[in-house]
């Protein structure tokens, strides 16, 4: 699959020769935000189908149309395992509320708590969908990030991280950026499959210390986009994906700013370009 940039009404043409094409025969596979759509096309989905196709369109990133499996594409490619929200929970509906939002295309907004919501359940969808996003996102530069060409995890000269999760490593550790993003990825991934801190069953209630768990996934979760923006920002360009990094990035800003879960120092790295970002939205 490639991307394409096209204007609404080839957007619109190409859609129409899809879903012709694609009406009773194969899966049709589009990419958006942070999502990848399979779907099987029949008679009584087209309407479900259009729906969905207005969220495509009116999120800023290129979407492409094909009636072929991507599955050596580049941009499908993610570092660790999706983590999927079981479908039917209430956090897959939150999800889904969260996509819909992100559509109108008002980022600010869209980060907002819904009302009547759990604001510990909101930040737990969140937390998913952006390990999901910076997955793929570095997924695509793995590449271009190794042990000779990221001796350390860094963020620009001044800025380096060491790896420690208080529990196998317990002094932080010097490492390379792929080692500490493997660790850093690992150890992520383990929190969020753990029913005892993010439960997914109705009932069950979050754990006292959800939020600062939460918090320290967030933080270590930007340290990711940071190598990737300060050290990789050219492969991105090369690979054409800047425009969904920026778009992913600054939704993840609003959001951690929205309820106070990193800290700005943390935040120094990037600063300059999430005030390019966010300021014409304030």
């Amino acid at each position: 699959m490639v991307w394409i940039g096209v204007d609404y009404f080839w957007i619109i043409v190409m859609f129409l020769s899809a879903v012709w094409t694609l009406i009773l025969t194969a899966p049709i596979h589009c990419r958006g935000a942070e999502q990848v759509m399979e779907c099987y096309i029949s008679p009584n989905m087209v309407s479900k189908f259009l729906a969905n196709f207005h969220f495509w369109v009116n999120f800023p990133f290129k979407c492409v149309f094909c009636s072929i499996s991507s599955s050596g594409n580049r941009s499908s490619k993610t570092f660790k395992p999706k983590k999927n929200i079981p479908e039917g929970s209430h956090q897959y509906e939150l999800l889904k509320h969260a996509e819909a939002t992100l559509g109108s295309g008002n980022l600010r907004m869209a980060v907002v708590l819904p009302d009547g919501e759990d604001l510990n359940e909101w930040v737990a969808v969140n937390t998913v969908d952006f390990f999901n996003q910076i997955n793929m996102l570095y997924g695509t530069i793995t590449d271009f990030c190794s042990e000779d060409s990221c001796p350390v995890m860094s963020a620009g000269p001044k800025y380096e991280y060491h790896w420690a999760d208080g529990t196998n490593i317990k002094k932080p550790i010097k490492c390379s950026a792929p080692k500490y993003i493997d660790y850093l990825m690992t150890w992520v991934q383990d929190q969020l499959d753990d029913e005892t801190l993010f439960p997914s069953k109705i009932g069950v209630p979050f754990p006292k210390n959800f939020m600062s768990v939460a918090k320290t996934i967030l933080k270590r979760l930007f340290r990711v986009y940071a190598h990737i923006y300060h050290q990789h920002f050219d492969a991105v360009m090369q690979l054409q994906e800047e425009a969904h990094l920026n778009t992913s990035f600054k939704h993840f800003i609003f959001f951690v700013q929205e309820f106070n879960l990193i800290d700005r120092k943390e935040l120094v790295p990037l600063q300059d370009l999430i005030e390019k970002l966010t300021t014409k939205d304030r």
